[in-house]
């Protein structure tokens, strides 16, 4: 076992809250995701805090939400934190429905947010935080950046279902005496994916409404290491952006993903490993003009043609304490760079979470223990 006292003073993270997101293990209804919480959750708490209270970055389905506010769920489960000295303070509300052991790909940003699925889906995660978040706490939701580009969504009904969910956290907040805000996520080929393009999307949201210091509090943005590191951004360049256009930083990802050289015959053989049916594994590649060129898939960068480019990052979250094969190399500076960032702008965001959710399709060489791996991923965060 670790040692628990390190972790027990690095677990305070300097009055911001930190975890993983349990979107690592499989379950999709709530009596699956239960199951987790109360074996896998567990064993990870038992290994990094000791009798410290313990932080849930909490993944619900859609399933799992409505039925965990069915038939007294929220009272039993309220309970079992208290009994448990954890506590939630943060839900991942990207996926909607099946998130491991079958295609997910595109489907991870279906329903979009210009439906009224998703805008039902999100406020039942709100309502069941009001229900468990610990009192007078600020307590958050990530979600999707409002649709996929290859979607052709219709802007316009993304800020109508945003602004309808900021005016009801505007109301459940008060309400409730917590602090509610929703983390949009941008992602390569999301709707928005880079700070540019997060930057103009929130410009015409705050437009859109004449109070928009109330979407200032209510909507954000879920910023995730591994997909801004793929956009070849400065993280503190990038961060200082968000916060001078008052985009308020509602969670960050601490995640890295997976970079080579596509002139190394080597190193596109060591990728090809990493080519499974599951999750979508975006590629970036810059040319020696600096330009970026945007792959669909791993798979459509592996059958291209790649003459002149001189780097590629691909959309694969692994372990921040795990260097991958040799031919390859891993983005996590860049959550360590957002660390060092935090230091001068310790207000700045008070919810980090640990998102590695590739565990079962990870390569056998990088695959451990599950409990171990997550607790290897945090031993990582808090020596940096």
């Amino acid at each position: 076992m670790m040692g628990g006292h390190h972790f027990l003073r690095g677990l305070k993270f300097h009055g911001a809250h930190l975890s993983y997101c349990t979107n690592i293990h499989p379950a999709e209804s709530w009596a699956e995701t239960f199951e987790v919480l109360q074996t896998r959750v567990l064993a990870v708490r038992d290994l990094v805090c000791g009798g410290a209270p313990f932080g849930i970055g909490l993944r619900l389905s859609a399933v799992a939400a409505r039925e965990l506010l069915e038939d007294g769920g929220l009272a039993a489960f309220k309970a079992w934190l208290e009994e448990t000295n954890t506590y939630v303070f943060t839900v991942n509300g990207f996926p909607y429905g099946s998130f491991h052991g079958t295609r997910v790909k595109e489907r991870v940003f279906q329903p979009d947010w210009t439906t009224s699925e998703r805008l039902a889906y999100t406020k039942n995660l709100f309502r069941i935080l009001a229900a468990i978040a610990r009192p007078g706490t600020e307590a958050s939701v990530s979600t999707l950046p409002g649709s996929h580009k290859s979607f052709a969504a219709d802007e316009a009904a993304i800020r109508e279902n945003l602004i309808l969910l900021a005016g009801w956290l505007e109301e459940l907040s008060a309400e409730s005496g917590h602090d509610f805000h929703l983390g949009l996520e941008p992602e390569p080929l999301g709707h928005f994916e880079n700070t540019a393009e997060t930057v103009a999307f929130f410009g015409r949201l705050h437009d859109e409404v004449e109070d928009s210091e109330m979407i200032r509090r209510r909507i954000g943005v879920n910023y995730d290491a591994c997909h801004f590191a793929l956009q070849y951004e400065d993280a503190a360049a990038s961060l200082d952006t968000l916060l001078r256009h008052g985009i308020r930083i509602s969670k960050i990802h601490l995640s890295s993903a997976l970079a080579l050289d596509p002139r190394d015959p080597a190193a596109i053989a060591a990728i090809r490993a990493f080519d499974e049916p599951v999750y979508f594994h975006q590629v970036l590649a810059r040319d020696d003009a600096g330009t970026i060129h945007r792959f669909t898939d791993l798979p459509d960068f592996l059958a291209a043609e790649r003459a002149g480019l001189c780097e590629a990052r691909v959309h694969f979250h692994i372990p921040l304490d795990a260097e991958p094969t040799p031919q390859l190399r891993s983005t996590r500076s860049h959550a360590g760079d957002i660390l060092d960032w935090r230091t001068r702008y310790p207000d700045a965001c008070r919810h980090f979470e640990i998102e590695t959710y590739t565990w079962d399709v990870l390569p056998p060489d990088l695959q451990r223990p599950v409990e171990e791996q997550i607790a290897g991923e945090f031993r990582w965060v808090l020596e940096q």
